[in-house]
């Protein structure tokens, strides 16, 4: 095997046609683990919250460990604390640094208080919703940093038809492997803000909600979020904790996805792809 560049390695197959076999290199998508880590910064010592989930000032606390594509771990760590609400701003990180190839260290300003449910991964699901999506929805809400002013907005047909092959043609490290997902921002009229690549969904999208609030563009009621697979119940958590009110997918969404987006004053679209697409929840596309 040979690495071409930190998020893509050649690997010697054997190409079947027919009845003939070819030696062959092809290009995947690099997929290794990642190691979020956060502490509190300063000399305080720990809120209660942290003294009971066992995370003190002196040390580190893992709460996630994510395979991902190499590449913005910094931002995927920031996106992910935010998304899981235990940060509502960049704001409340004193530092936030790599600690050897695959792990993050995340420094806390000192005086925050951390929720010590939410510092076991997938803790925002298992915590407050057990097995009852109505739940599910009402954890989001109340966790929600932003509050959108002008729900369900109305996006133009043209506009985003146009999305997929402008986040198609964006997409690098798809064109080389065709094994890897994306999440892109656009603004209201179309133009591609910026897009993140990752081999987990979830990931593309907190890279991206990581980069946008290290920019200063949340909240993104003024955006439009495209991800190039199916939107499920996780991707419009996350898009709603950014503040995002039009999420679009190549795919289909999940019944508590649409429930959420509807609970959350989303236009959430899917099967964008072609010549048309489905709206299931917010105002008719002009």
């Amino acid at each position: 095997m040979r690495t071409i560049t930190k998020d893509i390695l050649e690997v010697p197959i054997k190409r079947i046609t027919g009845e003939q076999s070819v030696e062959l290199t092809d290009s995947v998508s690099v997929e290794e683990p990642l190691e979020i880590r956060i502490s509190l910064g300063g000399d305080l010592a720990p809120s209660s919250a942290v003294e009971k989930a066992g995370c003190e000032v002196s040390q580190s606390k893992s709460i996630a460990v994510t395979m991902r594509t190499p590449g913005a771990d910094q931002e995927l760590a920031v996106g992910f604390l935010y998304t899981e609400g235990i940060i509502s701003s960049v704001t409340q990180i004193a530092e936030i640094k790599k600690s050897g190839c695959n792990v993050v260290d995340v420094v806390l300003n000192s005086e925050m208080e951390i929720d010590p449910a939410l510092l076991d991964r997938h803790s925002f699901i298992a915590s407050s919703c057990g097995v009852c999506g109505k739940k599910c929805i009402e954890a989001v809400s109340a966790r929600r940093t932003y509050t959108p002013s002008a729900p369900f907005p109305s996006i133009a047909t043209e506009v985003v038809l146009s999305l997929p092959d402008k986040l198609r043609e964006a997409q690098k490290a798809f064109g080389c492997t065709g094994g890897i997902h994306a999440s892109g921002l656009f603004d209201m009229s179309g133009n591609l803000v910026m897009l993140r690549e990752d081999v987990g969904r979830h990931n593309a999208l907190d890279k991206l909600i990581g980069a946008s609030a290290n920019s200063g563009l949340l909240p993104l009621e003024k955006h439009i979020i495209l991800v190039s697979g199916r939107a499920s119940f996780e991707l419009v958590q996350k898009a709603a904790h950014a503040g995002c009110t039009a999420l679009a997918a190549v795919g289909a969404p999940s019944s508590l996805a649409v429930e959420l987006a509807q609970a959350s004053g989303m236009t959430l679209m899917g099967f964008v792809r072609g010549a048309g697409f489905n709206i299931y929840t917010g105002a008719d596309a002009s």
